[in-house]
């Protein structure tokens, strides 16, 4: 069924989920907690993808992350040869890309030395990696700096492979990616999952597959391409879905409803309204939002007004849903019996703008039943309002958590090594 108002589903008595691994969903892969690491080299993915400001790192959230499976095999004996991506310099060095002033954080972090290496790979650095003590840590350079990287190239895999003895992912956020370090080197090494990518596996596939009833999904940001695949799962599987941010639009321009100066997703709009015709025959509720809030244009300072429905007139845009929607989302959320949100519900960077997502922030933050938070502009909307410790789960992949909720295999995690 589909609808666009907002009558909100019965209350779960369900008690959320504990902080441990989801225990109704068992992981196939071989894990960090069984592997031999001690006295042993490690090669260790991470997603270290963070991002710089004047030279030093802005904001180290996923360098936490992956401080549990560090402290694991530093604990353990292991010495660790650290690899990540860095932006995109295009298979070439790129000394703004550098992964030195992470490596400098890393180090704050744990109070530890981190080498630098000076490459990726060759004589001097399997000389670097030969010489690390137990508990050591060597970071390689930006593993993009090499083509062969997002070529998945045997060559650079086997010379990766030649650095250490095991090799253990926990680079959930390129998991998606068939890349030489997420792919091609576990068939060079014996493939162990990290701690963070066997949560962010268990945690993600635990909505899919053994949530708890009823399940609201919460889908925002621009693009019905970039959420269309999850759409699809979820008609067949969630109770409720709450449709917001600008792809909203897209589903408004297939229902013949004027969008004003809008952003819409032109090849969105033949794939929204092929989501109706299924969501017409599925046992899934899809919800629209039926207020808006206007502007003249992008900007904070722009005129704003809420309509009282959703036509949206020439020289007007919409940038967030409006507080009617807000309410009725927030009512769903409250009884749900898990929740997952991916997308903010409008351009909430701009303060004017910003009402309904912190709206539906604080009622995931409040929500009784499993929250997962998952996309970047999610999280940080959950972190700009304060909210990130209340929530169940926060997942640090984008990409990686769309395509795993859509029931794809991820070439990252498929490579490794079988429990």
């Amino acid at each position: 069924m589909t609808t666009s108002g907002a009558t909100p589903t019965a209350a779960s008595t369900s008690p959320p989920r504990s902080s441990d691994p989801a225990g109704s969903v068992s992981f196939s892969k071989a894990s960090v907690r069984d592997a031999p690491v001690a006295g042993e080299r490690v090669l260790l993915r991470v997603d270290f993808n963070v991002p710089l400001e004047d030279g030093r790192v802005a904001d180290d959230m996923r360098i936490e992350a992956s401080l549990p499976t560090i402290g694991l095999l530093r604990e353990r004996g292991a010495s660790l040869v650290l690899c990540s991506h860095l932006g995109r310099p295009g298979g070439r060095p790129d000394p703004a890309l550098s992964m030195r002033p992470v490596g400098e954080r890393l180090g704050e972090r744990l109070g530890a030395d981190v080498v630098q290496a000076p490459a990726v790979v060759g004589v001097e650095v399997e000389e670097l990696a030969r010489g690390l003590e137990p508990g050591g840590m060597l970071l390689l350079e930006n593993l993009r700096f090499e083509p062969g990287e997002t070529e998945n190239d045997p060559e650079l895999a086997v010379a990766l492979g030649a650095l250490a003895r095991l090799y253990v992912n926990d680079a959930f956020g390129a998991a998606h990616r068939a890349h030489a370090s997420t792919e091609g080197v576990a068939h060079v090494l014996p493939g162990y999952a990290g701690l963070l990518l066997e949560r962010e596996v268990t945690e993600l596939t635990a909505v899919v597959e053994s949530p708890e009833r009823p399940l609201v999904v919460v889908l925002g940001g621009a693009k019905v391409s970039d959420k269309v695949g999850v759409i699809d799962r979820f008609l067949e599987i969630a109770d409720r879905i709450l449709i917001g941010g600008a792809m909203c639009f897209s589903f408004f321009r297939a229902q013949g409803i004027a969008t004003g100066d809008s952003l819409v997703e032109e090849e969105g709009v033949e794939l929204a309204a092929e989501a109706l015709e299924r969501a017409e025959r599925s046992d899934c509720e899809l919800s629209l939002p039926v207020d808006l809030v206007l502007a003249d244009r992008f900007d904070a300072a722009a005129e704003r007004r809420e309509s009282g429905g959703v036509e949206v007139p020439d020289g007007w845009m919409g940038l967030d849903v409006g507080p009617r929607t807000a309410a009725a989302y927030a009512e769903a959320i409250a009884g749900a019996g898990t929740v997952l949100w991916n997308g903010p519900m409008g351009a909430f960077e701009l303060e004017p703008f910003a009402a309904a997502t912190r709206t539906v922030a604080e009622a995931v933050a409040a929500s009784p039943g499993t929250t997962v938070v998952g996309g970047g502009d999610s999280v940080a909307a959950v972190r700009q309002f304060g909210l990130a410790d209340r929530i169940d789960w926060i997942s640090t992949g984008g990409g990686a958590s769309l395509e795993l909720l859509e029931g794809r295999k991820l070439p990252g995690v498929e490579a490794l090594s079988d429990a």
